[in-house]
């Protein structure tokens, strides 16, 4: 009897189990061959694609609405992008970014006039979390540096006695891959993706985006919750924004409210210092220190000495004879600007984030603050400036 009660009640619970249904995995293109340009005559918002991408600051921003599937299952998820010059030249700061859909306001309010963005800070608007407006920051996908020119100038006869003989050719593009597992619930249903390019020319880039769903057998008991808090993001996605060069005067410092005990939190964050010409941010070392609750949770240098390897994606970078730039040496060998070593980048490079654990965040008010006390104040010949970003992830118990 006691048997027969146990295969019932296994029956009964094998019965009731609701079944996770499988989607597959799945490829979604978001951008294909799509131009990013700097034009003045260009009104922001005033004509959209026909593949309904949105442009925004001149041209220099691109947004898309795309619908995502929504898995039951734990899944991969994985970003890939390619870029090609379109006839710019110069190597750029690059964004990759999802609007966080649990933001009440966001860009594409502050860019049709529904919020005035100088209401937030009327030097570095919309830089930070604001609990109280229920504002986040565009979260980074991929933080990105355009190379000097791959693809439109790869075959130009004016290149090609640039080339070094340690490369076998000139690259017709360059491409970044990343896995972005840890934003899976932000890339769920409809949401908006898109990419910021500091370009000043008409020509500007092309660039191509998708995102590759990759299921497992294995279902996802967790709840379905918030669990990305974007916190800070100083690149300039809006017209009214200005490029960050505030850490020269003070930390950037953002206040945000856990409504539970944030489980094995981690804090990635991204960072890369820009101009100022040699002696410029850009180019010398800068500590940076990131602050918990005044707690000092990370101190370091962030900083890439390998630029030279990305230089077959760099053909018109700036080349001079050694001797003639470095005061040490008689060599007669060529030293190009894409080989020098800078703050966390190379052109033609991907950023990777660095990864904090917090451990477990309890209820209540916290404060994070990020400073690079010896950052260098811009001026309008040496614009020095940091874009950097900050998110934080936790599990759902």
């Amino acid at each position: 009897m006691k048997i027969k009660l146990c295969l019932l009640a296994v029956f009964i619970l094998t019965a009731c189990k609701k079944e996770v249904k499988s989607i597959g995995d799945a490829n979604i293109e978001v951008f294909v061959n799509t131009n990013i340009y700097f034009d003045m005559g260009f009104k922001d918002g005033s004509k959209q694609l026909n593949d309904s991408i949105l442009r925004l600051d001149a041209g220099r921003v691109i947004i898309k609405k795309v619908k995502l599937p929504n898995y039951n299952k734990q899944t991969k998820v994985i970003v890939n992008a390619m870029l090609t010059s379109n006839g710019d030249p110069w190597d750029k700061g690059g964004s990759l970014f999802v609007i966080p859909k649990t933001a009440t306001l966001n860009l594409i309010d502050f860019e049709s006039g529904k919020f005035d963005i100088k209401n937030f800070n009327k030097t570095y608007p919309a830089v930070k979390a604001i609990d109280s407006l229920k504002y986040q920051p565009n979260l980074e996908l991929i933080r990105f540096m355009t190379p000097f020119g791959v693809g439109h100038f790869t075959n130009d006869e004016r290149v090609v006695k640039r080339k070094p003989p340690y490369i076998p050719h000139w690259e017709n593009e360059v491409k970044w891959s990343q896995d972005i597992t840890q934003l899976l619930q932000l890339l769920e249903d409809e949401v908006y993706i898109g990419v910021y390019i500091d370009t000043w020319t008409k020509e500007g880039y092309t660039i191509s985006v998708n995102l590759k769903f990759n299921e497992s057998e294995i279902p996802n008991n967790i709840k379905k919750e918030q669990t990305v808090l974007s916190l800070i993001n100083t690149s300039k996605y809006a017209s009214g924004q200005r490029m960050y060069d505030d850490f020269s005067r003070q930390p950037l410092e953002v206040e945000f409210s856990a409504n539970k005990t944030y489980k094995n939190a981690k804090l990635y964050f991204t960072t890369t210092g820009h101009g100022g010409h040699a002696e410029g941010d850009e180019f010398v070392k800068k500590e940076h220190q990131l602050y918990l609750d005044k707690k000092n949770i990370k101190t370091w240098i962030p900083w890439r000495d390998d630029c030279a390897s990305f230089r077959r994606f760099n053909p018109t970078s700036g080349t001079w004879k050694a001797k003639e730039f470095m005061e040490d040496t008689t060599s007669e060998d060529m030293i190009a600007s894409s080989d020098l070593s800078r703050s966390n980048w190379c052109p033609g490079s991907q950023v990777f984030p660095e990864v904090i654990l917090l451990g477990d965040l309890q209820k209540g008010k916290h404060t994070l603050k990020i400073a690079i006390p010896e950052a260098q104040i811009g001026t309008e010949n040496e614009n020095n400036y940091w874009m950097v970003s900050a998110y934080i992830v936790y599990d759902n118990e």
